[in-house]
């Protein structure tokens, strides 16, 4: 799967039903080894997707538990 088949898709966390973000506005942690994705991490924006805040969420690869065809699926716990 290319980058360019994930991009623009939502993420959502199925235990909590939330939205979490867009992969595209999102940065990804890679192992320089493999090449794999380690992680997604999301930024906090506030003023309606204006300006970014200092929290960061990180989900892990192996949180993925589905790629759809309009999100992404991740399984985590309430943070």
């Amino acid at each position: 799967m290319r980058f360019k088949d994930i991009s623009g898709k939502e993420i959502v966390n199925i235990n909590e039903g939330m939205r979490l973000g867009v992969i595209g506005q999102t940065d990804l942690e890679i192992d320089e080894k493999t090449g794999q994705i380690e992680a997604f991490i999301i930024p906090t924006y506030k003023w309606f997707g204006l300006k970014k805040e200092g929290d960061l969420t990180k989900i892990r690869w192996k949180a993925v538990k589905k790629i759809g065809e309009d999100m992404i699926m991740v399984e985590m716990d309430k943070f």
